[in-house]
Order: structure tokens, then sequence, then C-alpha cells
């Protein structure tokens, strides 16, 4: 099979690296970075540059870039892209990205599908690629009533040969308004706790905790604002969801009431035993 990736940075790269590692599929990457291409090519993680010349022979296309971008770039090669292909979307928020490029698919007769693999670092770009990244990790994917099986074997297939341990599918809007909480609401509160003045003056106080909280601030906030704003309905409730919360444990302090914060505490401590996970 031949894959075209589109953006060759962390999740992209990763995945080229993936496919080449566990497969015998031929990869064509593109990306604007002259020096990331370079870096594909000798490390073996591309077979040769995505081209207008060899991007008709692709049967599947993954698009890792951000949102908008992956719009645009879909639109811009459409004409491009053979009727028998797989277009596959890389991107952290589902509608936007599935209520452009499903309609285009459908006028150009290619199969696309959105998808996000829920796998990542606190470091992006090629440089910090890996070809087990994937390994182990969920791949969600967004088909709809247009969706052929046979299509979602092959990704199945596909998917589970480069290392994700299984697909979960969903509706772009279930994808969002999950998402909002498991990954981007840990991005906002990593961010606003680690603005505290003591975190400049915690050497030698901290530890693991410190270090799980705060792992996630080191983000690209061009991308993430992105991410955020595309998601901004979703995840402005569970910032005011967790304002709330943040709220009942000040005011028990303030109080000194040391049986609501035995409460509270107790009650975070079972919904984490009932939520399951490490």
């Amino acid at each position: 099979m031949n894959v075209g990736i589109v953006g060759l940075g962390l999740i992209g790269g990763s995945m080229a690296k993936a496919v080449k590692a566990r497969t015998a599929h031929t990869v064509w990457g593109t990306d604007l970075d002259r020096e990331t291409m370079s870096l594909a090519r000798m490390c073996g993680a591309i077979d040769g540059g995505l081209t207008e010349e060899n991007l008709p022979e692709c049967d599947l296309i993954l698009a890792a870039l951000r949102p908008r971008a992956v719009i645009d770039w879909v639109r811009g090669h459409a004409e491009k892209i053979a009727p028998s292909a797989i277009v596959v979307d890389l991107c952290g928020v589902k509608r936007t990205v599935v209520d452009a490029l499903g309609p285009e698919a459908a006028r150009r007769g290619f199969a696309y599908i959105g998808g996000h693999p829920m796998a990542g670092k606190e470091r992006g770009g090629f440089v910090s690629a890996d070809e087990n990244l994937f390994a182990g990790a969920s791949m969600i994917l967004t088909p709809d009533s247009r969706t052929d099986m046979r299509l979602l074997e092959t990704l199945k297939s596909f998917f589970l040969d480069v290392g994700f341990a299984g697909l979960t599918f969903s509706t772009p809007e279930e994808h969002d308004r999950i998402i909002a909480y498991t990954s981007q609401l840990a991005h906002i509160t990593s961010s606003a706790y680690i603005k505290s003045p003591e975190a400049q003056r915690r050497r030698g106080f901290s530890a693991g905790s410190f270090q799980d909280m705060t792992r996630v601030a080191r983000l690209d906030e061009d991308m993430w604002t992105e991410l955020f704003l595309d998601n901004a309905d979703f995840l402005t409730e569970q910032t005011e969801i967790l304002v709330e919360h943040l709220a009942e444990y000040r005011d028990a302090l303030r109080a000194r009431d040391e049986k609501r914060l035995r409460a509270l505490l107790r009650d975070g401590r079972e919904k984490k035993a009932s939520a399951g996970g490490n």
C-alpha cells in the first residue's frame, strides 16, 4: 500500500516511522520544513517526498496538521486524490474538520474519515517522533452512515499493524465533548498551575506530583489555541465545572472545615476508583 503522510511533526513523523518499522508499506511524506524532510529521508522514515505526481497513487493519506491546515491542504489537493483513496485526518478536534471535509470527500469521490490517535508527548516536532509512540494506544475514528465496512476493516488492519491496541468509534460531537475533559482541560489546568510564584521557588521541594501536574504545560501555544477555540463550547463547560469544584475546596479551607474537606477528598478518591485507570 502507498501511504502519504502530510505533516511530519510528532504525530506524522511517528506514524511514518511506525509504518516503515512495522509494515512493508511505501511511505511518501511532506512537510514545509526542509530540515524535517531531510531528517525523515536520512533516517528512513519516508521513502520519498509526497508530490503532485505521486499523490494520485496513494491508497491512504494521513493528514497530521492543525485543523485549519488540514482542511486547506485537502481542499487544495482534492483533485489529485484518487477516488479509491482513503483520507484520514489526525487532528485533536473532530467537528470542525469533519464538517468541512465530509462534504468535500463526497463531492470528489474519495473516502474520508476523521481520526485521532490517543498518544503524544509534551515535546513536538520530528526530532521527538518515535516509532513506538502508538504502541498500546487507542485510535479514535468517526465513521458515519456513508462509511463502508470494508474501509473500516482496512483501517483496522493498518492501525493495528503500526502498534495501536485497538480502535474506538465515536461521533465527532462525542469525541469533542469527551476530549475537552480528558485532554484539553488537563492542558489548561497544567498551564494555570505552573503560574504560581512558588513554581520558581520549588527546587528541592518537588517530586512526582509536581512533575505530573506540570508536564503538559510545555505545550505549543499556537496549536493548542486553535484546538481550544475549535472546541470552545465543550471546553468552557468543563473549565466551569473545574472552577466550581476548586471553589468547594477553597471554601472548606477558608472555613477550616475539617469535616467538609475530608468529605471532598473522600469523594474525589471514590470517583477516581470508579473511573478506573492508573
